[in-house]
């Protein structure tokens, strides 16, 4: 991927390039940024950073991390960095489960208390929870659904990405859309929340970064979880 950067910066608009440096002076910086701070850090914008990755022939921004992390970090290491190549499965699972301990401290000490409260208080006077989610936040807005419809709460959550948009364009005033993307620049994700806001819905986004597309869309923010990638796909 690096190569390829290296060998396409001639051919890239001036903005372009200025993203293709700063990938190149620091690739696994890029990894744990969003899209937002990587446009911020180029100097550049979101639509150039997406340009840049559509240049070389990417799906998208994660794509980009996702081969940037596969080529930078040794494959014992793209689980949990502290897991050895050695390791028994004992020892394997000890060291993951400590991992997610250690996520959900470093989680508890940095989400806005008022803000989840705000949320919670929205989401038990709302006619309709709609989850948004894809890739691996869709077993969690499965999960997240189904627990608040077992306390009597109208929540769903529709597997298939494109019953999920044409869902959130039925919307209306006073129903929620919640969004839940580790990056906050998922394109499926995105064209839903943007659809729910048309619609005249209240929307809520969970999310790893403060400074990203998604966050831009929302009228509640929830910012939780690590800047690192903890699966080759997290989106």
């Amino acid at each position: 991927m690096l190569e390829l950067i290296r060998s396409s910066a001639p051919d890239l608009s001036p903005s372009e390039q200025r993203v293709a440096r700063t990938v190149l002076a620091a690739p696994l910086e890029v990894i744990h940024r969003s899209v937002t701070q990587m446009a911020q850090e180029s100097g550049s914008s979101v639509g150039s950073v997406m340009r840049f990755c559509q240049s070389l022939g990417l799906r998208g921004f994660q794509d980009l991390k996702l081969r940037l992390a596969r080529e930078s970090i040794p494959a014992e290491r793209q689980l949990l960095a502290e897991v050895a190549s050695g390791d028994g499965p004992a020892e394997v699972a000890r060291k993951v489960l400590t991992g997610s301990a250690v996520a959900l401290q470093d989680a508890a000490q940095t989400v806005d208390t008022d803000r989840l409260g705000a949320v919670a208080e929205l989401l038990t006077g709302t006619p309709r929870i709609l989850f948004i989610a894809v890739g691996t936040s869709a077993p969690l807005a499965a999960d997240v659904a189904y627990r608040l419809t077992t306390i009597g709460l109208p929540a769903s959550f529709p597997a298939d990405v494109h019953v999920q948009h044409v869902t959130s364009r039925m919307l209306r005033p006073g129903d929620v859309c919640f969004g839940i993307s580790h990056t906050g620049s998922t394109t499926e994700t995105l064209a839903s929340m943007r659809a729910a806001r048309q619609s005249g819905a209240t929307t809520v986004a969970l999310t790893s970064f403060a400074s990203s597309p998604l966050t831009e869309l929302v009228d509640h923010l929830l910012v939780a979880g690590s800047e690192r990638p903890r699966t080759a796909s997290s989106r």
